[in-house]
């Protein structure tokens, strides 16, 4: 970015706590009780939206510049990379911008990787409906369905939580949607442990993405390389 004539600052990187927010089912008790179910994590994020100096630096730019910042960022949308996806439809890419510049210093053949990549991580829609209708899932379910509303919490499941999470706290504070939903994702976390559910989910999880990467196994297998090679690459700088 220096080299086109703008400047550039790297953005945050989630840590491991923030990662852990998002998934199926939360299980683990203490992160509950910190976390909640993820709340300071999506109010930074959207701070850093509105106010990380990238944002500020390129709207403060004319306007010629701010597209030009944008093409020198991003690159030209007329010269682009497409892969089809196996869940269906595609997805593309620039080829140029020092975007797809870093990543093709970092992981050696940016085309390479980006189709590799795209591939694996489009599995998803794949086997998840699968993981769903799963008798052992079905069974864990109903279990810590039978736990939540034991406990005064009458939810369904975790997309039932998930589904009315919004409404759950409309009208509170910050303070006390926190403290409500921290004491919600408590309750899941402990009914989750009792019933297994988490513990079940990451196994189906990995039983059936597993399968759907036998189906794809070139592209699993490059992916995994060319991340290799990177880190020892980042490693080295």
């Amino acid at each position: 970015m220096r080299r086109e004539g703008f400047r550039y600052w790297p953005g945050p990187v989630a840590g491991l706590a923030e990662r852990k927010a998002g998934g199926y089912v939360v299980d683990d008790v203490e992160w509950a009780r910190r976390y909640g179910y993820g709340r300071s994590f999506d109010i930074a994020a959207e701070k850093a939206r509105r106010s990380h100096p990238n944002i500020t630096y390129s709207e403060a730019l004319p306007e010629k510049q701010r597209v030009r910042y944008s093409r020198a960022l991003d690159g030209d949308f007329d010269d682009t990379l497409t892969v089809e996806l196996p869940s269906g439809g595609s997805v593309r890419t620039p080829r140029t911008g020092c975007y797809a510049e870093a990543r093709g210093q970092l992981y050696g053949d940016y085309p390479t990787w980006f189709r590799a990549r795209k591939t694996v991580t489009s599995l998803t829609p794949l086997y998840v409906p699968r993981i769903l209708r799963d008798e052992r899932l079905v069974t864990a379910v109903t279990a810590w369905s039978h736990c939540m509303k034991d406990s005064g919490k009458p939810f369904e499941s975790p997309d039932d939580i998930r589904r009315q999470r919004a409404r759950l706290t409309k009208g509170m504070s910050e303070s006390q949607a926190r403290k409500a939903e921290s004491a919600l994702a408590v309750t899941e976390a402990e009914c989750s442990r009792k019933t297994s559910l988490g513990k079940i989910a990451r196994a189906l999880e990995k039983e059936y993405r597993e399968r759907a990467l036998r189906e794809h196994s070139e592209a699993f297998t490059t992916y995994q390389r060319m991340r290799m090679s990177a880190l020892e690459r980042a490693g080295n700088l």
